[in-house]
């Protein structure tokens, strides 16, 4: 069995379920245990340890390889992120290999990028040829299954980088852009009435089923027309509906939750500002709100910079790629950090209730990420 894989095998045997779908007490919860687990194995390998306090008891896990010349001039960034969903069965928390396959909560997303990153690493520190100039900060991260505060503390305590590599499962492709992710809700009033005289009442859920139709038809079908290269158009998705209280009243209020995903160009602002706009033109009412405050926006790396135009060829990546979930690359591209998203695995087995990694790939990964890493000035 290879380092990777034995590392793998370990990682998914350490729940880091983030604590946001669990109670505060289940003893799944938390990136504590695996923020430990390589800490040690980080220390073992020579590397610099430091954990960064995002929120007590969660902190991100910061592991420095310094270069040989102890100047440093380039700055790459590793960063997986360590928490993942939960999951019915405590099954899926033990490690099962089956044809090629190891299966496991967080096999994936993102434990096989931590295992490939980190075992790249801790080769390169034993290796007589490491980067002269160049620092390689390893970042696990917590919290990106949720509100990517881990991320986003990474860069508010003012982190640098020249290239994030952030770990994803890519199927080992090299992503330079994916879409931004806006969660809004929208509130209906009406006039409550007896149930049986609905002409006395305003009827929040039939204004708010108006809503509905509109943006799943008419402005559905207006986001179809813009379209980026990489990441196809953005689009508009209504979530969650609840309104009234019992049959016999009519309702005063209906709030549905909807997920407007953006493509680059696009802005928090300008979208609420469309959606606006739509409802007046419509004769339609309702109140905007944000479900979450921080920023998700889409991400487009700059395919001129050399550090992106190596990652490539080491991947023999000829064309750049998008997809259409968010992650963290966006947060640290935010923040001034050139960023791209790469990792084994395929998104396709994220979050489902048997979630595999395929082996050969997560081998290959390690090579790729130890290449790359091996020939940095």
């Amino acid at each position: 069995m290879s380092r990777t894989t034995k590392l793998l095998r370990e990682l998914i045997a350490l729940p880091s379920v983030n604590p946001a779908f669990l109670t505060c007490d289940d003893p799944c919860a938390g990136e504590q245990r695996v923020a430990d687990f390589l800490a040690a194995m980080a220390a073992r390998a020579g590397l610099d340890v430091e954990f960064q306090e995002v929120f007590r008891p969660r902190a991100n896990l910061l592991v420095r390889l310094a270069p040989s010349f102890r100047h440093v001039r380039k700055r790459i960034l590793l960063a997986p992120h360590m928490d993942t969903v939960g999951g019915e069965s405590p099954m899926i928390f033990e490690p099962r290999e089956k044809h090629g396959r190891l299966h496991g909560r967080g096999a994936c997303d993102t434990k096989g990028s931590i295992a490939a990153m980190l075992t790249a690493l801790t080769d390169l520190a034993r290796s007589a040829q490491r980067p002269k100039e160049t620092e390689i900060v390893f970042a696990g991260l917590v919290d990106e299954e949720n509100g990517q505060a881990g991320s986003r503390a990474l860069v508010a305590k003012g982190f640098k980088a020249d290239l994030a590599i952030v770990g994803e499962p890519t199927n080992l492709q090299v992503v330079t852009a994916h879409k931004g992710d806006l969660w809004l809700q929208l509130e209906t009033h009406g006039k409550a009435a007896h149930g049986s005289r609905p002409d006395l009442g305003r009827n929040a859920v039939h204004e708010m089923a108006r809503i509905v139709d509109l943006f799943e038809t008419t402005y559905a079908a207006t986001l179809k027309r813009r379209r980026h290269p990489l990441l196809g158009y953005p689009t508009v998705s209504v979530g969650t509906i609840a309104g009234g209280s019992q049959p016999n009243i009519v309702p005063d209020q209906c709030r549905i939750s909807i997920d407007r995903r953006t493509i680059p160009g696009e802005t928090e602002p300008g979208v609420r500002r469309e959606i606006k706009s739509l409802l007046q033109k419509h004769d339609l009412s309702a109140n905007l709100l944000n479900i979450r405050n921080a920023p998700c926006p889409a991400m487009e790396a700059n395919l001129n910079l050399p550090l992106v135009k190596m990652f490539l060829q080491v991947a023999g990546q000829r064309k750049p790629v998008g997809v259409h979930y968010f992650c963290d690359a966006a947060v640290l591209a935010s923040g001034g950090i050139p960023s791209v998203v790469f990792g084994p695995g395929d998104i396709a087995q994220a979050h489902t209730a048997d979630e595999w990694i395929s082996l050969r790939q997560l081998e290959g990964g390690t090579r790729m990420l130890f290449h790359f890493l091996q020939s940095l000035p």
